[in-house]
């Protein structure tokens, strides 16, 4: 198990970085690709191993979505994440790491149940919260004693953050709110000349967020649903609860996504939840009372050509099951075409329904009519 700070990161600290906090306008953002069957060119992984160690910020895909990647182990990294994403400061980041001995850098135990779902589930799409290191800043874990951690399966990601060598804290690389990033160029539309690199790994895999699981109680507490289940989780460890109090105000979040609206595009959404042809029929008559208006639908390849007003944008088939992964990017297109109005299907009982309606919702502002 690693027991000390690298070289590299030692001189970081020593050095205490040339870059200011909230620092983040008329920045010339670099961009460099991942080759599925040739990696990176040396030269540009170096590059962007330097802008880590050095404070910089540098964006990167990982199979649920596009993260934005700063030292997990830097106050002021943090605090440059915040400012780029405008991103409230008592939300916290996931630190993603590369290996198992990279966790003893940011936790100083790891209760069994962790151990059972790190050997069954990581690298993948899980996000595990722990008691946090004394090392770890109060920047990157929003104020809290715990820190939330993931080890992502995607091979530019695990490329990376072997070359870095230190905890990359990386919320999605996104303007706070925003729909989260699936390809480079939603990166780009919101962050471009905020920071300092974009590496371009093409679409992502899953689509949305990790799973986050809080191991600090004797019985897991799910913060925030996603592509590994409630009942996959309880395979491994026994009982698992679904937290409660995801959208309470009063209280600090313990993971990324629990307190503000998130993945909102910028025009009105609602959500329509009941019998398909019902939906279908109620949208159909809204589309068309509100016909002066830039009215948008979001469908399915199943539902799409049912619809006679509005602009239609298909977010996936239900039947293949890859809703998930053109959710964000579909709700981007709306914003492009310029969207005031917004009517979607609702998605509940398909394939990770849990974890779409999750972030469906947020984006709708909980805005759900029930047919």
């Amino acid at each position: 198990m690693l027991q000390k700070l690298d070289k590299n990161t030692k001189e970081w600290y020593n050095n205490k970085t040339k870059y200011l906090p909230g620092a983040v306008c008329s920045m010339v953002t670099k961009y460099i690709k991942w080759e599925n069957n040739k990696g990176f060119c040396p030269e540009e992984l170096e590059a962007a191993k330097e802008l880590i160690l050095t404070g910089g910020l540098v964006a990167f895909p990982t199979e649920t979505v596009y993260g934005l990647g700063g030292n997990a182990l830097s106050e002021e990294a943090a605090k440059k994440i915040y400012a780029a994403k405008g991103r409230p400061s008592d939300n916290p980041l996931i630190a993603h790491i590369a290996d198992i001995e990279a966790l003893n850098l940011l936790v100083d135990e790891v209760p069994e149940k962790g151990k059972r779902l790190i050997n069954v589930f990581w690298p993948g799409p899980l996000t595990m919260i722990f008691k946090k290191k004394a090392s770890v800043p109060y920047g990157t874990t929003g104020g809290l004693d715990t820190v939330a951690v993931r080890m992502p399966d995607h091979p530019a990601a695990a490329a990376f953050l072997r070359a870095v060598s230190v905890p990359v804290a990386a919320p999605s690389a996104n303007t706070s709110g925003r729909p989260s990033p699936t390809l480079a160029r939603h990166v780009k539309e919101d962050l471009g000349g905020k920071i300092d690199m974009i590496i371009d790994g093409g679409q992502v895999g899953i689509g949305i967020e990790s799973t986050i699981v809080d191991l600090t109680e004797d019985i897991p507490v799910i913060l925030r649903p996603g592509y590994i289940t409630k009942e996959m989780l309880e395979k491994e460890v026994g009982e698992v609860r679904i937290d409660k109090g995801l959208i309470a105000e009063n209280v600090k979040p313990k993971a990324p996504g629990m307190k503000y609206r998130h993945y909102a595009p910028k025009g009105e959404l609602t959500i329509f939840e009941g019998e398909q042809e019902a939906v279908i029929r109620h949208i159909n008559h809204l589309a068309e009372e509100y016909s002066e208006e830039k009215v948008g639908i979001l469908a399915t390849e199943e539902t799409k050509d049912r619809y006679k007003k509005g602009h239609v944008i298909c977010v996936g088939s239900r039947e293949k099951g890859t809703i998930s992964k053109e959710l964000y990017r579909a709700l981007r297109e709306f914003d492009t075409w310029g969207a005031t109005f917004i009517f979607a299907e609702s998605f509940s009982g398909e394939p990770h329904g849990e974890a779409i309606m999750n972030r469906l919702a947020k984006a709708a502002g909980q805005r759900i009519v029930y047919l």
